[in-house]
């Protein structure tokens, strides 16, 4: 087992007040790095200090707008660091793409989770950390080891003080694929729950809702999901709870996509709040007073000190000792 110089961690373009704030939690410098696009529109990078045998952590979530650079922006910094003799680089995606794409549902059509899983291990990285992976079987994607973290107990936690045990509130998943998570949400929390049947309309991003499952006849609801594109399940979702005479909604997601004014029609529905993380930076048009942001820095900083220390990741979620800070914004 190679012994690793120390802790280098560089990022990208995507969300670089993500990485500083990791940065931050570990008392350590952002490393120094060129990423840039030349007037042809590709990308150059230029690592600008040693990282030979350093133990190189590359942070670059994918999504939001610009999700295609982001990840060719991602994939020639492993290539920089591997002809740099990087000791091992781990690729720290607090966010993948395309995990919409994760089998093969319609004819002739790709499994583009697995070809960017692909991609990331052949760039160069020897490990991958991501966070809420869209589906669980997306980590078999990958032919390099890692983990995969989970924001759904900072956001229990967040809840907990309001929410955890009342008579009169139920969580709700807006999509069966989600039942699993949702099931593990609600029962953390000492609530029942409920979820939404529902069916997309081709390959057009929109859905519309089938069924309710189970009670919703509650007077307040947490909506819970893994991220929010466009939004428009969750407002289907929020209407039905509405019909049912649920007065006090409130949302709950790990990756804010929230593409073109979906962050405006989410808070226009008549929820009264949309609670979040920071894997993805939210633009300023994007900011609304309805809108909390938990910052998950800090379990990335201590994960990524783990990995270095080899140390169990795994404890951060099992071992009550190791609570993190909750830092609301």
């Amino acid at each position: 087992m190679p012994v690793y110089r120390g802790i280098s961690v560089y990022t990208g373009n995507a969300h670089p007040a993500f990485a500083e704030a990791v940065c931050t939690e570990l008392g350590i410098k952002l490393g120094e790095a060129d990423v840039f696009k030349f007037t042809n529109d590709e990308i150059f990078v230029q690592i600008k200090e040693n990282a030979r045998e350093h133990d190189v952590f590359v942070i670059q979530t994918l999504g939001g707008t610009g999700v295609n650079e982001a990840i060719m922006e991602l994939l020639i910094m492993l290539d920089a660091f591997k002809r740099a003799s990087a000791g091992r680089i781990t690729a720290v995606m607090p966010r993948f793409a395309y995990g919409l794409s994760d089998k093969k549902d319609q004819p002739r059509v790709p499994i583009s989770a697995r070809l960017l899983a692909d991609m990331v291990g052949v760039a160069g990285a020897d490990r991958f950390l991501t966070m809420d992976l869209h589906k669980g079987q997306i980590q078999g994607f990958f032919s390099i080891p890692g983990d995969e973290l989970s924001a759904f107990l900072p956001l229990i936690d967040y809840f907990a003080p309001d929410y955890a045990g009342r008579d009169d509130a139920v969580v709700v998943a807006p999509d069966l694929g989600f039942a699993k998570k949702g099931r593990n949400f609600a029962e953390k929390l000492g609530l029942p729950l409920a979820f939404i049947e529902k069916r997309r309309a081709g390959n057009t991003g929109r859905s519309e809702v089938l069924e309710v499952i189970g009670d919703v006849n509650y007077r307040r609801a947490i909506v819970v999901d893994d991220e929010i594109n466009t939004g428009g399940t969750v407002r289907n979702t929020v209407a039905v709870l509405k019909e049912h005479g649920v007065k006090d909604i409130v949302v709950a997601c790990v990756h804010p996509v929230l593409s073109g004014d979906a962050a405006h029609k989410l808070v226009a529905s008549g929820i009264r709040e949309l609670v979040t993380t920071d894997t993805l930076p939210l633009s300023p048009e994007k900011h609304d007073p309805r809108i909390r942001v938990l910052s998950v820095a800090p379990l990335f900083a201590e994960t990524i000190r783990r990995i270095h220390d080899g140390e169990s990741v795994g404890a951060l979620f099992t071992s009550p000792s190791l609570q993190l800070p909750l830092r609301v914004s």
